[in-house]
């Protein structure tokens, strides 16, 4: 494993900063500095989307066949590392890491031909419709309902925590197709229009003031069958596969982005005339997340080695997932400790783009609540990781 950069990748980190330059206005760094949730603001993130893809660099993991770069797996983690620098907005996973690369892998030529275009140049956006109220981490217990009926699926029943639902097109969903075997064997894929008669959307705001996650309503809605994914059945097969890129990527950038921001936060605060970025304890938990963050970034090379050599991320997503989401919670606690008192108002309205209302506190410790907030739920989504170590302890350690 050689983790020094080529001349040609040296190149090629010139380009993207000089890129970024360029085209990364200040509003969008503003905005993507404000975000607080997941995904950025779809007017945000659909713009940021729209500039990458007239340069051709919007789909950095898809082969160039499609539409993708062709990038090597180091000029990804390059461009990776570069967008979390420079405050560039997060593009939406869901058409682009997940639905994308399960079309390449399962769809059928004509779904390809239609859908894969449309989610480069962003005319699609995707919402997952996985959980249900009593079906999250055990997937296999969902029970919205698909129905045959000639050439559609007449779909009931509902999904929640679909993020993003409320801009969202379309949506790759789970269903529920047939109850007579294994949990898991009556699990069909199917892509639905979500303009389709038949479907509400309802917000749910988070503890942050977000409204970023939905419950999402199906009462008799028509979907055809030329919209599923693998065959009737099989949509526990493609479900997994796409999981593994939901719950894979880089995080050692993003999370040396949020140390560097405590860090700065503890040079302001403190007692007694003493900046918390002296007190001992504190800088000692620095310290100790720094050297699991210098870990993570070698256990990132390490797995992009393997990506290099054709493999998929297979179990070792799982682990990325766990450690990277637990990361981002740990330097949550760490912010708050930095803002101290400032943690206390609510600051909703200030942090909006575009607001010209008065700050409480530090500029910078504006979004550290909301984050703090939004960040419980990372262990979570994408498959606890409590499920993520069960899957660590099968497919890597053999239990």
């Amino acid at each position: 494993m050689d983790l020094e950069l080529t001349p040609a990748d040296r190149a090629f980190q010139r380009e993207v900063l000089e890129f970024m330059d360029t085209h990364l206005t200040p509003e969008l760094r503003a905005g993507a500095r404000l975000t607080t949730s997941v995904f950025a603001d779809y007017d945000l993130n659909i713009r940021w989307h729209r500039i990458l893809h007239k340069k051709g660099w919007v789909a950095p993991h898809w082969p160039a066949e499609y539409g993708g770069t062709g990038w090597s797996e180091m000029q990804r983690y390059i461009f990776a590392g570069a967008c979390a620098a420079n405050s560039a907005p997060s593009l939406s996973p869901m058409g682009l890491r997940m639905c994308g690369p399960v079309l390449m892998r399962f769809g059928t030529p004509e779904q390809k031909a239609f859908y894969l275009p449309r989610i480069l140049a962003g005319e699609d956006y995707w919402c997952q419709g996985y959980s249900e109220p009593g079906s999250g981490s055990d997937l296999a217990s969902l029970q919205c309902r698909a129905i045959s009926d000639g050439d559609d699926y007449v779909i009931n029943g509902t999904k929640i925590w679909t993020t993003h639902a409320h801009f969202a097109n379309r949506m790759f969903c789970l269903v529920r197709t047939d109850n007579s075997g294994k949990p898991q064997e009556g699990i069909t894929f199917l892509l639905i229009d979500m303009k389709t008669p038949g479907i509400e959307v309802k917000a749910i705001v988070t503890m942050a003031g977000d409204h970023e996650v939905n419950q999402v309503f199906f009462d008799n809605v028509r979907v055809p069958k030329a919209n599923r994914v693998g065959a009737e059945g099989d949509g526990w097969t493609v479900a997994k596969y796409l999981l593994e890129f939901e719950r894979g990527g880089a995080y050692a950038a993003a999370l040396r982005v949020a140390l560097s921001s405590v860090r700065a936060l503890a040079q302001g605060q403190g007692t007694n005339g003493q900046s918390l970025a002296d007190d001992p304890d504190f800088r000692a938990k620095l310290a100790a997340t720094e050297i699991e963050l210098l870990a993570m970034e070698v256990t990132e090379h390490r797995i992009m080695t393997a990506l290099s050599n054709g493999q998929n991320p297979g179990p070792a997503s799982s682990m990325l997932k766990a450690r990277g989401t637990e990361m981002q919670q740990r330097l949550g606690e760490l912010g708050l400790e930095a803002i101290g008192y400032y943690a206390t108002p609510d600051q909703i309205q200030a942090r909006q783009p575009g607001a010209n209302l008065p700050i409480i506190g530090p500029e910078d410790a504006l979004c550290v609540v909301p984050r703090y907030l939004n960040n419980r739920a990372a262990s979570i989504y994408g498959g606890s990781n409590e499920i993520q170590r069960n899957i660590m302890a099968k497919l890597v350690l053999g239990l």
